[in-house]
């Protein structure tokens, strides 16, 4: 009887008016369907911001701490996919767990990230965000109280004390390390990713420990400003990258290797897009072969070519679909890391794109 008045009339209670706006999105134009499923995802997020709290304060009680971020995450996802429709696929997740301790790093687009990842993120993991998040009502509760890093961005001395101490605790607690190797949320229509920050491979080289590089399809078919509709992302996990043998003289090294293999990947799993799209210096190269097209006879051609030996009918050109060509990443390298705080800031505001209501996640 308890059970029934605490646990199954409030969902009751929850469900019906999710029901109700799920069928008026049915029979609804884009813009209303975007913020009814915004306002869906907003109001679970919040719902499960305070299961994150009583997780992390319960958990240590039976000696699972460094477990509430994943109890968290996946209660949020399994609940929000139900109430907007957007769903995960995952491939490779067995790569995580059997690199513990690990550094993983992700591309970084919005506040959908949330969702994803409720779908990828594996035990005794820990995440490091901007120190502002540790702030917001119950969200920075949840996140300090369950093992989060809390860097300070604007402050470059602290920032490496957070790196170094991050790693030493990531072996001797066992314990991997989830970062967005972007720095801050960048969404576009093509297929790309901002310059990688240098602080997890300085972590993954400090502690001896692997990089398990993690791509998600880009979202914008999905979710951008004024559109937000049901879909099934892809997310795939790249085999891990050992940095044993590396030093600090790596890191610039290995952290362009990484982004190469990642947007390569983002652009497999990727819905392909026109190559207009891509800014001059950033478009695939086509590895299609150029098919050469005969060409029409010259006057003094015709005076000296005997009649049948001219074509009967002209030669219909085929047209090439973006969709056949093959994408590779251009040559320009992308990869510098800006040399001051403000050059920095500057960068991310110029290429990446964010929205007012992403600034949630």
């Amino acid at each position: 009887m308890l059970l029934m008045n605490y646990v199954f009339k409030p969902l009751a209670y929850v469900s019906l008016p999710v029901l109700v706006l799920k069928q008026i999105m049915e029979v609804s134009p884009p813009i209303v369907r975007y913020y009814i499923r915004l306002g869906l995802y907003l109001s679970t997020l919040s719902v499960c911001s305070l299961w994150g709290v009583v997780c992390s304060l319960g958990m240590p009680l039976i000696g699972q701490r460094f477990n509430a971020s994943w109890v968290t995450a996946r209660t949020f996802h399994e609940v929000v996919k139900r109430v907007i429709d957007v769903k995960f696929e995952v491939e490779g997740a067995d790569i995580i767990d059997m690199a513990r301790p690990a550094v993983l790093v992700c591309n970084h687009q919005s506040m959908l990230d949330v969702e994803m990842l409720g779908a990828v993120f594996p035990k005794r993991t820990a995440i490091m965000v901007k120190k502002e998040l540790q702030w917001v009502p119950g969200l920075g509760q949840f996140l300090t109280s369950s093992g989060a890093i809390f860097v300070d961005r604007g402050n470059n001395a602290k920032a490496v004390r957070s790196l170094t101490a991050a790693g030493e605790t990531m072996k001797s607690r066992d314990m991997s390390l989830w970062l967005f190797a972007e720095g801050t949320r960048s969404m576009r229509e093509y297929h790309d990713m901002l310059p990688f920050k240098k602080g997890a491979f300085h972590i993954a080289i400090r502690a001896g420990v692997p990089i398990v590089p993690i791509v998600v399809e880009n979202y914008y078919r999905v979710y951008r400003k004024g559109v937000f509709e049901p879909g099934t992302i892809k997310v795939k996990v790249l085999p891990a990258i050992e940095t044993k043998s590396l030093s600090g003289d790596d890191v610039a090294d290995l952290s362009n290797r990484v982004r190469d293999m990642m947007i390569k990947t983002l652009r497999e799993i990727s819905v392909p897009v026109s190559s207009s799209l891509y800014p001059a210096d950033r478009a695939p190269i086509s590895t299609q072969p150029t098919i050469q097209l005969p060409t029409s006879p010259t006057a003094e051609q015709r005076q000296t070519e005997p009649l049948s030996t001219i074509p009967s009918s002209p030669v219909e050109s085929r047209d090439l679909s973006p969709s056949s060509r093959t994408e590779s990443r251009a040559s320009t390298n992308w990869s510098e890391e800006p040399s001051s705080p403000a050059l920095s800031r500057k960068g991310e505001s110029e290429n990446g794109v964010e929205t007012e209501e992403d600034e949630a996640s």
